[in-house]
């Protein structure tokens, strides 16, 4: 978590593309299929980080839902003033994620997900024309959260526990716009940490009104990461001892990161085959107000970021084709918490548009194949970083990403 703390602290998401902000959104096949709605939906596993309270309303004893997605991301960069442009490298993510639920007793169940909702890899062009803002990172963190869910009635549930968080991340970027040593090669600072850990909690409710509507309530914490005594290294700087110019070598820093909180309230109505869920999501980013470090060797980088909070419609519908086939499809729209001015390429991101679909194919009354994909595409944006101390950078970005997933899924 510390990498991620990092990464993110120093600009460094640079293109994580599948959520608001440096969130990703790939925390079920059943789910992404449907448009990554769930907190309503009684189906799976997936419960344990859509809504807890529900584990208890799952027929079986045991459930477990397994998956993993490959995210293929791409982001253009162009400045036709200036006459230059940039793509990253293709990249592909794969975050996983692992439920499990048993029933104790008609009132009580007990769960454990293990899941990826912060991940990224992206690379920028060396030397491209934002590398002092950012050119490369690797970023991978893993939630581990054990939940309890108690039925109150058969219309009324609660649930929730402790969330444990723990990463990585490997960043990279220039000194600024200008400064190189003596044989020219461009100053750079490049963090690498691991081992951040922080814990945080998750609450959901449940309410059914009746057999085939439920209506679903799920808040999970911020989440602080701080790092200390992390690694920089300092590499290419002028030989001086000039004021602001650090000395080559490697150094200590500090960081802190807050993950926002989040609340999702949607619901479920299941109509002979059919099934309809809505989701609304609503991100609480104006915590991120910017990413400080300060350096063991005495200099720091003070990055604004000014976030607001932001909002998420998912939509969802499922259909169950045959006794072994289930058709999943679904569309959401999620609102940029970038405000203007403050569009960094750690993470070029503005509204965006996800459409969704896949299947479930019952390989025995037990044992289920889950199938995902989504396609999400941003609004192509004309944007600029104006805080930044080489002066405002700015130019168009087109942004896309496109993730299909595998899983399983059994119940006894």
């Amino acid at each position: 978590m510390r990498k991620l703390l990092l990464l993110v602290l120093f600009v460094s998401v640079a293109t994580v593309t599948y959520a608001g902000g440096y969130r990703v959104s790939v925390q079920g096949q059943r789910a992404i299929a449907m448009g990554h709605t769930g907190v309503g939906v009684v189906n799976s596993a997936e419960l344990v980080f859509f809504n807890p309270a529900g584990l208890v309303y799952l027929e079986n004893k045991l459930n477990v839902s397994v998956g993993v997605s490959g995210v293929f991301t791409d982001v253009l960069y162009q400045n036709t003033e200036f006459g230059v442009s940039s793509e990253t490298d293709s990249s592909v993510g794969t975050p996983l994620n692992i439920y499990a639920s048993y029933k104790v007793n008609d009132w009580m169940s007990l769960g454990l997900g293990v899941y990826t909702p912060y991940g990224s890899e992206v690379t920028w062009p060396t030397n491209w024309e934002g590398s002092h803002l950012v050119n490369e990172i690797e970023l991978a963190a893993i939630y581990v959260q054990p939940v309890v869910s108690f039925k109150l009635s058969d219309h009324f549930s609660i649930g929730g526990g402790p969330i444990f968080v723990t990463g990585s991340v490997q960043f990279n970027r220039n000194a600024n716009r200008t400064a190189t040593d003596i044989e020219g090669n461009r100053s750079n600072i490049a963090i690498d940490d691991s081992g951040v850990t922080n814990w945080g909690w998750s609450v959901g409710a449940m309410f059914n009104p009746t057999e085939d509507l439920h209506i679903g309530f799920s808040y999970r914490s911020e989440i602080i990461l701080e790092s200390e005594d992390g690694e920089a290294t300092f590499s290419n700087f002028p030989n001086t001892t000039r004021p602001g110019i650090p000395p080559n070598g490697t150094t200590s820093f500090n960081a802190e990161l807050p993950l926002p909180a989040e609340l999702t309230v949607g619901l479920s109505y299941e109509c002979d085959k059919w099934l309809f869920a809505f989701d609304y999501n609503r991100q609480f980013w104006e915590v991120y107000e910017s990413l400080d470090l300060t350096f063991g060797n005495g200099s720091s980088s003070i990055n604004p970021r000014n976030y607001k909070n932001s909002s998420v419609y998912r939509f969802g519908v499922q259909y169950e084709a045959t006794e072994k086939i289930t058709l999943r499809a679904g569309y959401y729209r999620d609102e940029t918490p970038v405000q203007p001015g403050f569009f960094a390429p750690e993470t070029p991101r503005n509204d965006s548009d996800g459409f969704t679909g896949g299947l479930s194919f019952a390989v025995t009354p037990k044992l289920a194949i889950d199938a995902s994909f989504f396609y999400l595409r941003f609004e192509e944006v004309d944007a600029s970083y104006d805080a930044g101390s080489g002066g405002p950078f700015g130019g168009t970005y087109k942004s896309s990403a496109f993730a299909p997933g595998l899983g399983l899924t059994y119940k006894m």
